[in-house]
């Protein structure tokens, strides 16, 4: 449905999601690289805040896709916590529906909009400060894992045909690499000879990085389930009171895929104490302390459904999704910064060299990361 609103008018699109008269305020909320998003202030009793948010139809090609998994996704979410029964009250969003009742609006501009539940009295982090934090990091994971492991991948659609498929985004970067001419400086040097060495397979005589997961798919190893795609700790909202994890944000990349996508993700972000907008990305190091806190967090819910192959796989996940992201910001700083907000012109290859300093810690520490893994599985009780 098309409104007759104002071009880009919150207030009036807000509107759209909610039966009160009065909208107080409505400001910039999060630091999403994607979407538009604002935090709206109803004057009730009732409902105080909910989340706007203008989805980027540049990125989310289908956005009524994207809004059907989300709904199939929290309603089974909803109707599991009535018959699970977890050591905390988990949270999960709620789509709002618009006044003639569909999960989206769409202005007279063509964009598209969405009202999300706010959960109130929790918040987020950037870093992961000590062990406890990275267990309860995991066990959101764990638990948003389990919670839709009964729901079969076929009921969501493909929403971002190519996420997370590691060999697809090295094609695109060749693709981009043939139509530029790279500035000749020291960084962007370190990455183009880090990305060569990894894909050709010549980097400590290992097998090209980008088809590891892939490969195991297609050879049956790893079967296709369900997963968040973008775990990362910011995602994950904690109770201000009790500093328990109570909810997983963010569920425009919920689609078919591989759990080990998630579990690599949230340990790469998780595992680098500095954060991954720092500019010094000389200090970056992955830290074999939080991921054996986040692993044993998220094997304490998803221990049950894990099969001995998903263990064998998740070093290789973690360093993956390191490699495969920096590869991604790279990419886009060759473009011209076309996919993800940037801040000033560098700001992307700045996050590439964050990522591939982390992934060349990971592969230094492959012996420990692979020892904290085969101790949870091996282990009945942790």
């Amino acid at each position: 449905m098309t409104g007759n609103t104002n071009r880009e008018n919150p207030i009036a699109i807000a509107q759209q999601f909610t039966s009160e008269d009065r909208i107080s305020r409505i400001q910039p909320f999060g630091s999403g690289n994607i979407n538009d998003t604002f935090l709206v202030t109803l004057d009730s009793p009732q409902e105080r805040h909910f989340i706007l948010q203008k989805i980027n139809t540049q990125v989310f090609r289908q956005p009524q896709l994207v809004m059907e998994n989300i709904s199939t996704v929290t309603q089974h979410i909803s109707h599991r916590l009535q018959n699970t029964n977890l050591n905390r009250h988990w949270k999960v969003l709620a789509v709002l529906v618009t006044h003639d009742n569909r999960n989206y609006y769409q202005d007279s501009n063509g964009s598209f909009w969405r009202g999300i539940s706010f959960i109130a009295n929790s918040q987020s982090f950037d870093i992961i400060k000590d062990t406890e934090q990275a267990k309860e990091i995991g066990y959101s994971l764990g638990t948003f894992h389990n919670l839709i492991s009964d729901l079969s991948p076929a009921k969501l659609a493909d929403t971002l045909p190519g996420f997370h498929i590691t060999p697809l985004y090295l094609e695109q970067y060749h693709k981009v690499l043939g139509k530029t001419n790279p500035p000749q400086s020291t960084e962007v040097k370190y990455c183009l000879d880090f990305i060569c060495d990894r894909s050709s397979g010549t980097q400590c005589h290992r097998a090209p990085l980008s088809h590891i997961l892939e490969t195991a798919k297609a050879e049956g190893k790893l079967p296709l389930r369900l997963m968040h795609g973008d775990p990362k700790i910011n995602n994950v909202l904690f109770d201000i009171t009790t500093n328990q994890a109570i909810s997983i944000i963010d569920l425009d990349t919920v689609k078919p895929g591989l759990v080990h996508y998630d579990i690599g993700d949230c340990l790469r972000s998780g595992c680098n104490p500095v954060g991954e907008e720092t500019q010094e990305w000389e200090k970056i190091r992955f830290e074999p302390d939080l991921c054996q806190g986040i692993l044993q967090g998220y094997l304490s819910v998803a221990k049950a459904f894990l099969t001995e192959n998903d263990y064998i796989y998740i070093y290789d996940a973690i360093r993956l999704i390191a490699f495969e992201l920096g590869l991604r910001f790279f990419t886009d700083y060759l473009a011209g910064n076309i996919y993800f907000k940037v801040k000033y012109p560098e700001h992307n290859l700045v996050r590439a060299l964050v990522q591939f300093k982390l992934t060349e810690s990971i592969e230094s520490q492959e012996k420990t990361i692979r020892s904290i893994i085969n101790d949870f599985q091996i282990s009945p009780n942790f």
